[in-house]
């Protein structure tokens, strides 16, 4: 090999490396390798930056909008929530997950699914005494598995197919040319479609014995500093409405108790499971932020201390919620809610009350503060940096995933969905055109607003993808993958194509485990590419092998980037993955290289 192989190889050792070590840094470490081979002169600052444009990520870049237009206006909330619908046990969740989140993420990028999809599980296991233990990994494969029904379904695909789209146009021999052409919607769904079928039954059976129940994380779940004491009234339209505590969910609720309902004057207390709800009932409740949070985004159950809570619709759509405690000096003290003006002085509404060591008992606005009062509050998107300094308070801060929800557009984001899956099905407009056009709609509709749909992109996912695909065009341009291939080929190459695909595959998947999944396949499809020209045969089998080894990776959190989402939250250990994804490793490996020839020949 000459020495610009043997550079390349170095670095690419490197880059492998720095990810084992750094997992956090895959972007920087691929583009400094990319930079590297340009430097050394492997390829030009074009072939380096070419990646920028690709269609494959451009494509993933314009579907983290969407996804986050759906989520902005609660479609994928309402579709998370039917997900697990009146599960009552692991088993069951996990039934309705296999037959819901497949389907999902063969439409969706997983990744979005699996963000939103965590909280919606955790609060589910907080009310039903699961440990996330049980659910999260199964979340997370489950989402793999139905993102590779369809070409769209997972970035990995995308970038796959980008990369046959490149050397497709660089391709001079018109039968391996051919090969090469992109990959229609459903194509992969040949193979896609029984792997995910085995999957899912692998996990339905074996699930329950090879996850850990970690109980202590379901603790950490339900534990809170502070009880907060809260009026909430259902408003005209509220689903609450004729609806009894126990069928509204207000029983459930982990961290929450329902004290009294104030009734036209009258005090219900205490609450039977069985009363029944009214319009312009206040509830009373006492509990965690995180449980307040889920009251104050149904819909017509509004805060009682402000009249005009509800009647400003538009404005709430840029309110959060914030944390504020009232310091020693602040003109607030003594004065109640009621007659503090929050609104007129601060532009907030108080939504709740909390005072270390003290249960609060009464109505929210009757309550006189105090210092050290914790105050929750609905605020302005500027409040906690506008008052960060202000001595009315000691501290303030903003309350997670309390973004206000535009639930009047999930019907038009949930329509834009389905426009995206016709126009990608059509096949009369590009994918990746499909995908900003609809993009470009979530914000023109209002469904996502500007700001918000550019910070919905990964920006580490993408420059990453993009610097893998420059490091897999040095590989290429230093004779690097040519060399490796013929090595393999050389080895295998006497037991047939079949025997090279196999060996294709494992490379892949023990790659894809170690760094990624998007950087794995930009890096091995030089590889493969130059397997089958030396083996003389078409090069879409090997295509469609990298497809699959770089995506169904389960053996190690770093495998994909959805196990990582879900490593923390479920409290697992790196050994979990290990008992639950060799096997599926091993199971994948042998049914798609018995199932790509079938559907790809050579």
């Amino acid at each position: 090999m000459s020495w610009e192989s043997w550079f390349a190889l170095a670095v690419l050792a490197l880059v492998f490396a720095g990810m084992v070590k750094f997992p956090g840094a895959p972007d920087v470490l691929m583009l400094a390798g990319t930079v590297s081979m340009a430097l050394a002169g492997i390829i030009t600052p074009e072939q380096a930056l070419a990646g920028f444009s690709n269609e494959g990520m451009l494509t993933v870049a314009a579907l983290f909008v969407v996804a986050a237009g759906m989520r902005e206006t609660g479609a994928l909330e309402v579709l998370g929530s039917r997900v697990l619908g009146r599960a009552r046990t692991a088993g069951a969740a996990l039934v309705r997950m296999a037959l819901s989140v497949n389907v999902l993420s063969a439409f969706l990028n997983n990744t979005p699914i699996v963000a939103m999809m965590i909280p919606v599980i955790t609060t589910w296991c907080r009310k039903n005494q699961v440990a996330p233990s049980r659910l999260l990994i199964p979340l997370s494969h489950f989402t793999v598995l139905g993102g590779m029904c369809t070409l769209i379904g997972t970035s990995t695909n995308l970038v796959t197919n980008g990369l046959m789209i490149q050397a497709h146009k660089a391709a001079t021999d018109p039968a391996f040319k051919a090969g090469l052409a992109p990959m229609g919607l459903f194509e992969v769904s040949w193979v896609g479609v029984p792997v995910a079928v085995a999957g899912t039954l692998f996990l339905l059976l074996f699930a329950k014995r090879l996850l850990p129940d970690r109980k202590d994380m379901l603790e950490r779940l339900t534990e809170s500093p502070r009880s907060y004491l809260v009026d909430m009234q259902i408003q005209p339209g509220c689903r609450l409405a004729g609806q009894s505590v126990e069928e509204a969910g207000l029983r459930r609720l982990p961290g929450l108790f329902l004290i009294s309902i104030t009734r036209n004057g009258h005090l219900i207390s205490p609450v039977a499971p069985d009363q029944v709800l009214r319009q312009g009932d206040v509830l009373t409740f006492t509990g965690v932020v995180s449980s307040i949070v889920d009251l104050e985004k149904i819909p017509g159950f509004v805060p009682a201390a402000d009249e005009n809570y509800e009647k400003r619709a538009i404005e709430r759509r840029k309110r959060r919620l914030c944390e504020a405690v009232i310091s020693p000096t602040s003109p607030l003290i003594g004065r109640t809610i009621r007659d503090a003006s929050f609104r007129s002085q601060y532009n907030a509404a108080v939504v709740a009350v909390h005072r270390g060591g003290e249960r609060l008992e009464g109505r929210l606005g009757d309550i006189e503060l105090r210092p050290g009062d914790t105050l929750l509050l609905q605020t302005g998107i500027h409040f906690a940096w506008t008052h960060r300094n202000n001595a009315d308070f000691i501290l303030v801060s903003h309350v997670d995933d309390s973004r206000p929800i535009r639930y009047d557009r999930a019907p038009l984001s949930m329509l834009l969905l389905v426009l995206l899956i016709g126009l990608m099905v059509s096949d009369r407009v590009s994918v990746v055109m499909s995908a900003f056009l609809v993009a470009l709609l979530m914000v023109m509709t209002r469904c996502i607003s500007a700001n918000d749909a550019r910070n919905s992109v990964d920006w580490q996912t993408l420059i990453g993808i993009a610097a893998a695909f420059g490091m897999g065009k040095a590989l290429a341009a230093s004779g690097a993958a040519e060399a490796i291939a013929g090595t393999v080929v050389q080895t295998v190459g006497a037991w047939g194509p079949l025997a090279v695909l196999a060996a294709v595959y494992f490379l892949t998947m023990v790659c894809t485990e170690v760094i990624s999944n998007n950087a794995a396949a930009a890096l091995m499809f030089p590889f493969a590419l130059a397997a089958a020209q030396q083996m003389h045969v078409s090069p879409r089998p090997f295509a469609g092998c990298i497809m699959f080894a770089a995506t169904l990776a389960f053996a190690t959190p770093f495998g994909y980037q959805t196990n990582m989402m879900v490593y923390g939250p479920g409290g697992y250990k790196f050994t979990d993955f290990l008992r639950v994804g060799i096997p599926m490793n091993l199971l994948f490996w042998v049914l798609c290289v018995l199932l790509i020839p079938l559907v790809w020949p050579f």
